[in-house]
């Protein structure tokens, strides 16, 4: 409190009651794989699929990465994480693995001042296409009218390709108008780099075309491009959390909720590992995400399987018992441009994308279930509701065709053998609680630990807690019933607050997915009915 010394009005600031706490994201994916191109194992965000071929390249012969991306984004997927394997230190295909696939296609590229413009696709696509700046209407005349006219640093930019045509403001400012900031978050043409000048100046009015695209042109490989995988290792999916390699690098990645590697699959096809090798590499996901604890692995199993065969996979090898995993059967049936036909693709990429997508619509304590699987022309094996019967209680969420109402993700359950963490969206309800809370009461660190402090601490997350039970996220009718929140002196203990601890007991009680609906019918007789006089 500051000294008041002479007569006057003060005004103070002083700190609310309770500080909210914000939800955290709940559908941030990892993705596994190889790719033509790229940055080698560091963990690259990708928020939309133009990004994701302009760092990493397109559909690559034996490779799933880029399918599982692409069906990520297609059902619903927000950003996630690529990290990719198979290539050397400089981003370079290793010696003898995946990348053998003919040479890239040349970009057109241009320079609007001295801004480099290049087309985003590749090949001839990009010749021809024309960038027209014009100076913003603010520097043609004089406003009388004494209203504000836009900033003489703006400016417009069209871009034209045969019919399309896209038009922008932007300025060389640092800031949301920026122009290399605008083009590559809006633009469906071209990409804008950095000037390399010192000097940086608003492009003069005029007309640029862009240049130089040209078809690949074919370079002798050593081998196929089927063999994509070919000198990989379990070891190089799983990698090293000191080395920021692998899938265990993104211990150095907070916001990844989900984890897949559906390359690993592509390896156990071309007889580069091993079912052993497939069974390692799926433990140390699952470890993974129970170290984190805030994720969980979508695990895809060998394709070609029947019911009883995948069963007897989940039974007898695959015999997980995580909470912090999921397992999704069968493949799912999509087209593939790389080769013009249809294949067969691990389902993980799609899954998680229709878990963003459920998140957002519903809510992370919806089941991601009952849900179109979008881009999926057909499922690997028609199921049936007997062979279902088989699968549902060892923990296998199948994919069906349903007749009128497309395919859908037919299940909600983790591999837990736990009752109380049988269902997915119980799983990630808690992720997300745990979370929200442990970001939300940072402040509570180094705070006098008294009985203010644990006033303070129970009036932030319950009302928290509260607006999570009044979007149906936890059971019960009143807050009373859906959850309690105790830090008083029966918590603190005299020994605990000796050692510099605040102990805060949350309960919730998550609601559960109506995963059995039954409808009683019986038969009784109508008719009048008889009144004794």
């Amino acid at each position: 409190m500051a000294p008041y010394l002479s007569p006057g009005v003060y005004v103070e600031e002083v700190e609310a009651g309770s500080r909210p706490i914000e939800g955290v994201g709940t559908a941030v994916a990892a993705f596994v794989g190889l790719a033509a191109r790229g940055p080698a194992h560091t963990p690259t965000l990708v928020t939309n699929w133009t990004q994701f071929t302009t760092a990493f390249g397109e559909f690559v012969e034996g490779s799933y990465l880029a399918h599982a991306v692409y069906g990520y984004f297609a059902n619903g997927g927000g950003s996630c994480y690529v990290v990719r394997v198979g290539a050397g230190e400089d981003g370079d295909a290793a010696a003898g693995s995946a990348v053998t696939a003919p040479a890239e296609s040349a970009v057109a590229t241009g320079l609007l001042g001295s801004y480099p413009v290049r087309a985003l696709k590749a090949g001839p696509a990009g010749d021809g296409i024309e960038i027209e700046v014009e100076p913003s209407p603010a520097d043609d005349s004089a406003d009388d009218s004494g209203t504000d006219k836009p900033s003489k640093d703006e400016f417009k930019v069209v871009v034209r390709r045969g019919q399309q045509r896209e038009q922008f403001t932007v300025s060389t400012k640092p800031g949301r108008t920026n122009i290399v900031t605008v083009i590559n978050q809006q633009s469906k043409l071209i990409a804008v780099d950095e000037p390399t000048t010192a000097t940086v100046g608003r492009p003069e009015a005029g007309t640029v075309t862009l240049s130089g695209g040209a078809p690949a042109t074919p370079a002798p490989v050593e081998r196929p491009a089927t063999t994509a995988a070919m000198t990989l290792r379990p070891a190089d999916y799983v990698g090293d959390s000191a080395d920021r390699t692998g899938f265990a690098g993104l211990e150095a990645v907070e916001e990844v909720t989900i984890l897949a590697v559906p390359d690993l699959l592509a390896s156990y096809q071309q007889g580069i590992i091993d079912l052993e090798g497939v069974l390692a590499v799926q433990q140390a996901m699952i470890a993974h995400c129970e170290l984190m604890g805030d994720r969980v692995a979508i695990i895809d199993p060998p394709p070609g399987l029947n019911a009883q065969q995948i069963k007897n996979w989940r039974v007898d090898q695959a015999n997980y018992d995580s909470k912090q995993a999921a397992l999704y059967w069968p493949w799912i049936k999509v087209m593939d441009p790389a080769r013009g036909k249809p294949i067969m693709v691990p389902p993980s990429g799609h899954v998680a994308g229709v878990w963003g997508r459920s998140d957002d619509s519903r809510g992370v304590h919806k089941a991601p279930a009952n849900e179109v699987v979008r881009g999926a022309l057909a499922p690997e094996l028609q199921l049936t509701s007997a062979e279902q019967d088989l699968l549902n209680p060892v923990g296998i969420n199948c994919i069906r065709a349903f007749p009128g109402r497309g395919i859908r993700i037919w299940g909600a359950r983790t591999l837990s053998g736990d009752p109380a963490w049988r269902y997915l969206n119980v799983r990630r309800l808690f992720n997300y609680l745990e979370e929200s809370i442990l970001a939300g009461t940072q402040w509570a660190v180094f705070e006098p630990n008294d009985v203010a402090l644990w006033a303070k601490l129970r009036r932030t997350i319950s009302a928290f807690l509260i607006n999570e039970w009044r979007r149906g996220s936890l059971f019960g009718l009143t807050p009373d019933e859906a959850f309690y929140v105790k830090c008083d002196e029966e918590t603190n203990i005299a020994e605990s607050i000796d050692a510099g601890q605040v102990i805060c007991e949350i309960g919730v009680a998550p609601v559960k997915p109506a995963e059995f609906v039954v409808f009683r019918l019986a038969q009784f007789s109508g008719g009048a009915s008889l009144v004794s006089e």
